[in-house]
């Protein structure tokens, strides 16, 4: 199975290094990181990011797809089907799905469009019984893209000190 996905609007493709200027631009705005992160990560966070996404890529054969506008190339954000070992309690039993998008294109239903195409990806690639995600329940548009999605919420923890909520969702 492909794991460049194409959908009306959108392409969804592996990370690649080519990516590092607009994941920067990205992960230095303070409205994209608001609910993500305490302070914007520096160009050397974004590398080792960058370098983690592409391995996980390698080591799994899934990880975070670069999301651009089909027609112009323009970069919307990222999306990806993850496995971090994060240290979650409870700890994280499925395929996690993560995504963002840049505040500029924010509203237009990118996002939805984007994480349906990763889900019946992941579905069918994948074949897992379900999929998971973590919010943090300041985030209500997350939160709306992720119940539009079929995901409902299982559990209220914390991650890294910082109050989430995890979602899941049966696979189609």
């Amino acid at each position: 199975m492909t794991s460049t996905l194409i959908t009306e609007r959108l392409a969804l493709t592996p990370v690649a290094v080519s990516d590092y200027e607009d994941l920067k631009a990205l992960w230095a705005d303070p409205a994209f990181i608001r609910h993500i992160l305490p302070t914007p990560l520096s160009s050397e966070d974004v590398w080792f990011r960058l370098l983690r996404d592409i391995g996980h890529w390698e080591a799994l054969g899934h990880g975070n797809w670069t999301v651009r506008l089909k027609d112009t190339g323009e970069y919307v954000g990222g999306l990806g089907v993850l496995d971090y070992h994060r240290l979650l309690d409870p700890p994280f039993d499925a395929p996690e799905l993560g995504w963002g998008v840049h505040p500029r294109f924010q509203g237009r239903g990118l996002a939805f469009e984007a994480l349906s195409a990763a889900l019946a990806w992941c579905d069918e690639a994948l074949n897992a019984p379900r999929t998971v995600c973590m919010i943090s329940p300041d985030n209500a548009p997350s939160i709306a893209l992720a119940r539009r999605a079929g995901y409902a919420p299982y559990v209220e923890t914390t991650y890294k000190g910082e109050p989430v909520v995890l979602f899941e969702r049966t696979a189609a």
